[in-house]
């Protein structure tokens, strides 16, 4: 990737044209978090002259996407280079994304930016490094600062930067600096004004980082998480213990611990933060005992009211309700289990099975060593026993041994709905174990038996 910037800045250079890498690429580099396949430029050139500029070092694609806010996508094989043009930026309050001019000095773009440690930018050609705002001594504090005296101003400028600087906090395991936090703190309401799109997609960048417990605890401290899930801050102080300890954790930072140890992945995360998020509302005391009939139900349409809000795609919302559906029921696994209730589980839970063992691991949140233990191993057999019978699967496929054209010859009777009960309950027994799928003759007993119970 650094031979690809030497080679772009070396173009612009021979075109009297300034190229600098900036923010996050800057940032990385000086952290020493290793070589990205992404980076970005900046540089006075507009978008057009860009264009022209780059096309003899022959990239596989030149996008155009953002042209608009002068910026234009470059990809060398799997290496992706967005050079945008200087930027002055003019903010309408009342609207939801910024207005973009564009600029000629580097000074001014990197006062635009949003935290020191993002408005750094480094000569490709020389490797020295500008840094105006002390972005340098933040990275070494491991500080979270806004560019500037006015934080007000910075987070006035887009409001989306209340959440990016949480979101960088989980991500670089950074301290937000107080007077930054207090302008956080003062601005949260301001959340309101963006898009869900864009407050979605930093979500997801905050609960995939290395410290999501972090990021979710300052949500919730710097009140932004009334803007964003506010069924979350319902969570905290609900005891699942009739009678508390101080050691006792309530549901909230159950759930907090539970997103920290499922994997990073978008769905596990996700299912993590939701699964219990219907507690504060079933949540009964009978016999001096806690309960939460139903919360696994009536959290799955939470689950997918809220991802709604969040504008989130119909298929990952149907997925993440899901998993807060089922987590109960493979939380309940035992080793008295059928094969059939297993195939059973694994045909509910169909491609998110590995996102819902993920969770039932997760889930496992107790500080007593033999319960740890215990838990672990049950989901351990658990996920053993859906292997083996995926690989028997594979080898004999769980279907129906009569198809619907030899029932209908059976009965001597055209399609209609007679059929597919039938072929339900045909399958139903072949997923318990109790019918080979191979078993024709057995099949054509228990089919008459069940049209003449059931007068089809």
């Amino acid at each position: 990737m650094l031979d690809i910037i030497i080679t772009l800045a070396q173009a612009f250079r021979a075109h009297q044209k300034q190229l600098y890498m900036v923010g996050g690429t800057v940032r990385d580099v000086l952290l020493h978090r290793g070589q990205s396949n992404d980076a970005d430029l900046a540089t006075d050139a507009r978008p057009d002259e860009i264009k022209r500029i780059v096309a003899p070092t022959q990239p596989t694609a030149i996008v155009s996407v953002g042209e608009r806010f002068g910026t234009v996508r470059l990809l060398y094989g799997s290496d992706i280079v967005e050079i945008t043009t200087f930027r002055s930026e003019q903010y309408n309050p009342e609207s939801r994304k910024p207005e973009v001019c564009f600029g000629s000095d580097l000074h001014e773009d990197l006062l635009r930016r949003d935290f020191t440690i993002n408005a750094l930018a480094r000569d490709p050609l020389n490797g020295n490094v500008i840094d105006l705002f002390h972005g340098r001594q933040d990275l070494e504090a491991h500080i979270l600062r806004a560019v500037g005296n006015e934080p007000d101003k910075r987070f006035d400028e887009d409001p989306l930067r209340l959440l990016r600087a949480v979101r960088f906090a989980a991500q670089l395991d950074f301290m937000i600096e107080p007077e930054t936090r207090a302008s956080i703190i003062r601005q949260a309401a301001k959340l309101q004004k963006i898009s869900r799109e864009r407050i979605r997609d930093e979500m997801n960048k905050l609960l995939l980082s290395p410290h999501p417990a972090k990021g979710l605890d300052l949500l919730v401290e710097l009140g932004l998480m009334e803007w964003i899930i506010p069924e979350v801050l319902e969570l905290r102080g609900v005891s699942q213990q009739p009678q508390p300890r101080l050691s006792t954790k309530d549901v909230y930072a159950h759930v907090v611990r539970v997103v920290e140890r499922s994997s990073p992945r978008l769905k596990a995360r996700w299912g993590a933060l939701l699964h219990d998020i219907a507690k504060p509302r079933t949540k009964s005391v009978e016999d001096n005992k806690i309960h939460f009939f139903g919360h696994e139900d009536i959290g799955a349409l939470m689950a997918r009211d809220i991802l709604k809000r969040l504008h989130c795609d119909r298929d990952f919302i149907e997925s993440v309700s899901l998993l807060v559906r089922l987590h109960m029921r493979a939380n309940a696994y035992t080793s008295e289990w059928t094969d059939g209730a297993v195939r059973r589980l694994m045909l509910d839970s169909g491609g998110d099975l590995a996102d819902l063992l993920d969770l039932s691991r997760a889930d496992i949140t107790s500080y007593r060593v033999d319960k740890v233990t215990k838990a672990t191993a049950r989901v351990a057999e658990l996920a053993e026993r859906c292997q083996r019978l995926r690989a028997e699967a594979e080898r004999v496929p769980l279907k129906s041994p009569l198809d619907g054209n030899e029932l209908m010859e059976l009965f001597e009777r055209g399609p209609g709905p007679w059929l597919r009960p039938l072929k339900e309950h045909l399958l139903a027994l072949v997923i318990d174990g109790a019918l080979a799928p191979d078993d024709k003759e057995s099949a054509r007993r228990i089919a008459r038996i069940f049209i003449e119970e059931q007068s089809l």
